[in-house]
């Protein structure tokens, strides 16, 4: 009889973090159904909402980042990673696990640095291919690390890299829906080029303008588009639509089945979050990637220059998008060779079984 396995995994702040968390928690209930996993995230962050949602218990620590305008207001912050600390080292004396599992964010930081401390194993999950400050911290603490590309060594003790790639949400893999039918479903033409927009839950402001700014061109294109424009701007952005009749755009707020999202898209336009880049790696997908300027490190233009440099993506500068972004995924969407070629190099990126090889190595650091 194996002993229970027993796992703390903490993270969060962002779906790109909670996602591959959650993910690595199925797959160690999926080989070890008995496991026991508990989830330590940030107080008012979404991970309190997700987790939960997932099936999975979670305990919050009072952690934020540093005011790096407001020095004066880090004293707070000071004594909040203090208490964090404190909170952190009584969860994993009441828990016991054997083994914890970072996935970067802020609550992973007092989390794996106390279980590190108290002689617990610990393995990080570096999502991004420029690592962020938490798990360059924690890195020398860390027994394994695992990564989603190339040449993290520069971030990393080369003996401790494991190249995994990202989890990503197993929905997305295991849609069954033919392209017509998704294309169907958000009461658009299967006959035409579809492309997608997407600019995560919140939605980008610069995708957003982008097609606001030509909306003279969406109506008189051949092609047609399903917009998510996220909640944050949703309200804004039908105020500003009422009145018009533009039949081959499909607006919605939010779209809860990305996979007949990207089925039906011929090319997507998104972000360059490390979840979403697996993503089009692993069914792929042709894309036009716009990265955030407004993260940390501006880890997501590294991302996308990942993939762009060996021609699996295309890379828009944010600040040049509302002028070109349209009209280039309108020619593009109707480039048949340079879509093929798009797709064929992004499939070569691809690392499968993300998930389960992490968890394997979890459960062997927990024995």
């Amino acid at each position: 009889m194996e002993k229970e396995l027993r796992v703390i995994i903490s993270g969060g702040g962002t779906g790109g973090h909670i996602f591959p968390a959650v993910s690595i928690a199925n797959a160690i209930k999926a080989l070890r159904p008995d496991a026991k996993i508990l989830f330590v995230g940030a107080l008012g962050r979404m991970e309190m909402q997700r987790v939960p949602a997932a099936g999975y218990e979670i305990k919050g620590l009072p952690i934020c980042g540093f005011d790096r305008k407001n020095l004066l207001k880090n004293f707070k912050v000071l004594y909040k990673i203090w208490k964090s600390q404190r909170m952190a080292k009584q969860i994993i004396k009441d828990f016991q696990p054997q083994v914890a599992v970072g996935v970067g964010g802020y609550a992973s930081g007092p989390t794996l640095n106390k279980a590190a401390a108290m002689g617990i194993p610990c393995l990080i999950q570096e999502q991004n291919s420029y690592a962020g400050v938490t798990n360059k911290l924690l890195a020398k603490k860390a027994e394994k690390i695992c990564v989603a590309y190339e040449g993290m060594e520069r971030f990393f003790p080369a003996e401790k890299i494991i190249l995994t790639g990202n989890p990503v949400r197993q929905a997305l893999l295991d849609t069954t829906i033919s392209r017509e039918d998704a294309i169907k479903s958000f009461g658009l033409d299967p006959t035409k080029k579809t492309i997608l927009l997407v600019g995560g839950s919140l939605g980008a402001r610069t995708i957003n303008e982008s097609v606001l700014q030509h909306l003279d061109l969406v109506r008189s294109s051949d092609v047609q588009f399903i917009w998510q424009t996220g909640k944050y701007y949703s309200a804004a952005i039908a105020e500003q639509l009422k009145g018009q009749d533009i039949p081959n755009l499909k607006v919605t707020d939010f779209i809860s089945d990305m996979g007949a999202a990207y089925k039906a898209a011929d090319l997507v336009i998104s972000r360059a979050g490390a979840s979403s880049i697996s993503e089009f790696c692993l069914i792929g997908k042709p894309v036009i990637l716009v990265p955030s300027p407004n993260v940390a490190e501006d880890h997501q233009t590294k991302n996308a220059l990942a993939l762009s440099t060996r021609s699996a993506a295309i890379y828009v500068k944010d600040a040049e998008a509302p002028a070109t972004l349209l009209e280039l995924a309108i020619k593009t969407v109707n480039d048949g060779a340079k879509q093929k070629s798009l797709s064929e190099n992004v499939l070569k990126l691809a690392l499968p079984d993300s998930a389960e090889i992490i968890a394997k190595e979890v459960i062997k650091l927990a024995q």
